[in-house]
């Protein structure tokens, strides 16, 4: 059975993040509404531990689903944007 959300997502830019785990789709939902965000921020806004967030960063990234580039504030830090390509 296919919902609604299923059949949009199938034939749009969301495909690659559709067999990701669940931490990584609510880190890519958060970066749609809420991004550009650091990792810290993703960690608070997700409730989720920081090691998650990571890896499910990790994860969007194999799938070219973020961007991330040098903080200008804080060199030591990682800003995260969602890179999903609408066809």
């Amino acid at each position: 059975m296919s919902t609604t959300c299923d059949a949009e997502a199938a034939g749009s830019g969301w495909e690659p993040v559709r067999d990701l785990p669940p931490s990584a789709k609510l880190v890519a939902k958060v970066l749609e509404y809420d991004g550009p965000l650091t990792q810290r921020e993703l960690a608070e806004e997700t409730l989720l531990p920081t090691r998650t967030v990571r890896y499910a960063l990790t994860r969007l990234e194999e799938v070219e689903a973020v961007a991330s580039r040098v903080s200008f504030t804080d060199a030591r830090k990682r800003i995260y944007t969602l890179d999903i390509h609408e066809p």
